[in-house]
């Protein structure tokens, strides 16, 4: 069984060492464990660092981002035999010693993914406004993907190589949200440990402000969750325009059946855009629903070409509760 810890980096120097050094040499049930660091385009000496601790460094010429950083390592991982790939930061803010038990889920055949819940309420530097923006964002992921993860921001996971063959990271901003989405309408079983976050080191670089993340964020989700469930968003949106449409001309006929002949014939336009714009909805959830349809054959094309790049895997979880 080989394990592959990822650590996706720019800039990292100073860091770095403290997260190279912490990761386990020896975890039980696990016969290699190898470092991977994706250097995405830094000026520090955050790729000689990485090889100075035995590390394989991945080299993007200029910063890529975080997705691009992941969809490289997996694409690595998964050539060079990984059963398990670890993803974590290298800004320290996670506990690497507690990547054993990110794996032993997956090890036991409990799980596909296994994501490390930072108890976000317990952290000191995040404010109040954050604390709550957190948990909305992991509340409207798990509507979109069935799950019921209390941190799913967290980039502290371990993933099983049948759920790296099964998932597609598209989203050019962060992989968190998309692949919990994924993963949740793909029946993955998703599991949480609970983990304490080191101190903080430095400011995110995925944004310059809340603000930014949330709008990014949510158009990650947005995004995915119309790849998965087109019906609920356009039939929504039919049902909204529609009723709202109905109300003009139901006034227009109280007020004919009541006598006023007055010039209506703004509410009468007003009705007949929405009303519109209630059949563009339906519309639009047809050609989404077959585009759905065309995506999902697609998936299943390109899990078998995975199967056949990078070689078979045998499935062990079965139809476990996710949590």
């Amino acid at each position: 069984m080989k394990l592959i810890v990822q650590v996706p980096c720019l800039n990292e120097e100073a860091t770095l060492p403290i997260v190279l050094a912490g990761i386990p040499k020896e975890i039980p049930g696990i016969d290699e464990i190898e470092l991977l660091v994706i250097d995405d385009g830094s000026t520090d000496r955050t790729g000689e660092i990485a090889r100075e601790f035995g590390a394989h460094v991945l080299r993007h010429p200029r910063p890529m981002g975080l997705a691009q950083s992941f969809r490289d390592g997996v694409d690595y991982a998964l050539s060079h035999g990984a059963d398990i790939v670890v993803n974590t930061d290298g800004d320290n803010q996670y506990p690497q010693e507690r990547i054993g038990d990110l794996v032993a889920p997956v090890l036991a055949g409990e799980a596909d993914i296994v994501i490390g819940d930072r108890q976000t309420h317990t952290i000191e530097h995040f404010s109040g406004f954050k604390k709550v923006m957190q948990r909305f964002g992991s509340w409207v992921v798990n509507k979109a993907a069935g799950t019921d993860l209390p941190d799913a921001a967290s980039g502290f996971r371990a993933y099983s190589r049948s759920s790296l063959y099964a998932l597609n990271v598209v989203t050019q901003f962060s992989y968190c949200m998309e692949t919990i989405i994924q993963a949740g309408n793909k029946r993955l079983a998703i599991s949480s440990v609970a983990i304490d976050t080191n101190p903080k080191t430095r400011e995110s670089r995925l944004f310059s402000n809340m603000f930014e993340h949330m709008l990014k964020s949510g158009q990650a989700i947005l995004r995915s969750y119309i790849m998965f469930k087109p019906w609920t968003i356009f039939a929504t949106l039919a049902t909204v325009f529609g009723l709202i449409g109905l109300f003009p001309f139901a006034r227009y006929a109280v007020l004919l059946a009541a006598g006023d002949q007055g010039n209506h014939f703004q509410s009468l336009m007003l009705g007949t855009l929405l009303l519109i714009g209630a059949l563009l909805s339906i519309a639009l959830g047809v050609l989404s629903d077959l585009s759905k349809t065309n995506r999902i054959l697609q998936e299943q094309a390109l899990e078998r070409l995975k199967e056949q790049q990078y070689g078979p895997t045998v499935r062990t979880t079965a139809a476990t509760p996710r949590a």
